[in-house]
Parts: C-alpha cells; structure tokens; sequence
C-alpha cells in the first residue's frame, strides 16, 4: 500500500531541517571532456572534489558527471551531500526586516503571544529584538437576570 502522508511529511520536514547549502562546480562540459588528453585524465583520477560528487560510482573509475557540474558543500568542514539529501544554492531572504522588493512586510509593530513557543511567540517573531508587552484591561457592561 501507499505510505502515509504523515509519514511521508515527517521524513520531508526532517530532509529540509537537515538541508546542506552548496556550491555549484563545474566538472567541465561534454565538449571539454572529449577534447581532454589521456594525461590530463589521470591527474583528475586523484582529485579528492571528483571523488566527493554525488554523481561518480563508488568503485574505482570515476564517470561523467551527469549534468556536467558537482555539488559541493558551502562550508568545507560539512561533508558532500548524498543523492537523497536537500540542498540549497542560497539562503532564505530574512523576514524580520521589511523589504518591499521581495514582499516582505517585516515584523515590527507586529502583536506577539509571550506565552507561546510557536511561531507566533515573541521570541521568534521579534526576531531577537525584545517586545513590549502591554496589558489591556476590557470592561463590559452586563444584564442582570
């Protein structure tokens, strides 16, 4: 049977929590890889970044790669990304700060619960800012029975 949505979301929130940022690097197009001497293959043999693109076959000879580019992380510390993984080319615009531009209303000015951890708690929502809290006190006229 078919896998359910639940389950299928839970493993996507976790793949997108875990995203990697990359960099694209190009390997080289077809047209480069068929005028490219012997020789020159022998030296790209031993290149650690052909080895780490998520497109080369695990056993000794490498191939092409498939679209004639590899990704490679961002930040040299992370490890290359596996075929499975979500990879992004460039950050997320911020949504704190307004920014017309992109449609961005930003958060100023913005009411805020305190008490909540979700995305509607100050603490996210400001953004790091701080937040004044305000207390409001509402009286209503009543009908006795």
């Amino acid at each position: 049977g078919l896998t359910p949505f639940r389950v299928i979301g839970d493993r996507l929130k976790d793949r997108f929590d875990g995203a990697s940022r990359v960099m694209v690097s190009n390997s080289g197009s077809a047209r480069k890889g068929n005028s490219v001497r012997s020789s020159n293959r022998k030296k790209d043999k031993g290149n650690g970044a052909l080895a780490n693109s998520i497109h080369t076959k695990r056993e000794g000879r490498g191939r092409k790669y498939k679209y004639g580019f590899q990704l490679k992380p961002y930040n040299p510390e992370h490890k290359p990304p596996g075929s499975e993984d979500l990879v992004y080319l460039e950050p997320s615009p911020g949504f704190c700060e307004k920014n017309p531009k992109l449609g961005i209303q930003g958060t100023h000015g913005r009411q805020c619960n305190d008490t909540s951890m979700g995305v509607d708690g100050c603490d996210l929502m400001c953004c790091g800012r701080g937040y004044r809290t305000q207390e409001i006190v509402i009286v209503e006229r009543c009908n006795c029975t």
